[in-house]
């Protein structure tokens, strides 16, 4: 089945305290090459999360957005320094004995000293975080591969359309190849003869010289490498796994033999079929350049 190199996903939700968001857009590239945005303090994830889609994905450019943030009261560590509040302690109940002064030092006399309390991130747990990323991940992916699978299908109708059009412009050129031969031969009868006047035609040498003209301007071989790349692009479109670089190489060899083709016909007819073929097949390289 052909995929496509152009999809999109994206999946958020909230796993084990932290609300995650997840979004990965592709498109076509040469080879494989990611370009992750990730939220401050999670970095060590990239390599995880290009590792991953890599496992999903072969050829293309992908654009990766991961924001995960913990829940109010999550990931948060409050710690006391007792030392601190025991030296506040100790100075609060000895000014109040110097001074004679009334009520007690407490709790809440203490919480107004800030600096005895500090707030703190918890340490990570990097594969618990990178299994709760790869919940929302998932999904998301899944998506994107759907999107590049129903994209693929879509090209390979479009290709096997060209492609039968193509054929049967071959065909037409295959019918069209002997009349050349027939037509030279007739005008060199011709010239022949306007030039020899009365004098007895040499007919042997004419057809010497047919034969070395056909020669020179038979497609044979081409168009039976031309049909021969078509059957290698249809078992291509019906191949699993990536294809599109094959296919890339074949559309050039495609072109090769069709300007082979041109060069050597001077039929008309045939070099305007020439044209149209090679349109079709530069349809063809379009589309194959966004398929993995």
């Amino acid at each position: 089945m052909l995929k496509s190199m152009t999809g999109y996903g994206r999946g958020e939700g909230t796993v084990n305290g932290r609300h995650i968001v997840f979004e990965v857009k592709s498109v076509n590239h040469k080879y494989f090459e990611c370009s992750a945005r990730i939220t401050r303090g999670c970095l060590f994830l990239e390599e995880r999360l290009k590792a991953f889609l890599q496992s999903q994905v072969s050829r293309g450019k992908l654009d990766v957005f991961l924001q995960v943030e913990n829940v109010e009261g999550t990931g948060t560590v409050v710690e006391v320094n007792q030392a601190l509040a025991g030296a506040y302690y100790k100075a609060l109940g000895e000014v109040k004995d110097r001074w004679s002064l009334p009520g007690e030092v407490d709790l809440s006399m203490l919480c107004r000293y800030s600096d005895i309390f500090s707030v703190r991130k918890a340490p990570e747990d990097e594969d618990a975080l990178w299994e709760a990323v790869l919940q929302v991940a998932q999904p998301a992916v899944q998506s994107l591969l759907q999107m590049r699978e129903a994209e693929g299908r879509r090209l390979e109708k479009d290709i096997r359309e060209k492609a039968e059009g193509i054929l049967a412009l071959v065909g037409k050129i295959e019918e069209r190849a002997p009349e050349t031969v027939e037509q030279y031969r007739q005008r060199l009868r011709a010239r022949i003869q306007e030039l020899l006047g009365d004098n007895t035609l040499d007919e042997q040498r004419v057809l010497t010289e047919v034969a070395v003209f056909a020669d020179k301007v038979a497609i044979d071989e081409e168009t039976v490498r031309l049909r021969s790349h078509f059957a290698q692009l249809w078992a291509l479109l019906a191949a699993e796994g990536p294809t599109g670089r094959k296919m890339d190489f074949l559309v050039q060899e495609m072109n090769r033999e069709v300007n082979t083709i041109g060069s050597k016909s001077l039929n008309p007819e045939i070099a305007h079929l020439v044209v149209d073929i090679k349109s079709e097949i530069e349809k063809i390289r379009e589309q194959v350049q966004n398929i993995e």
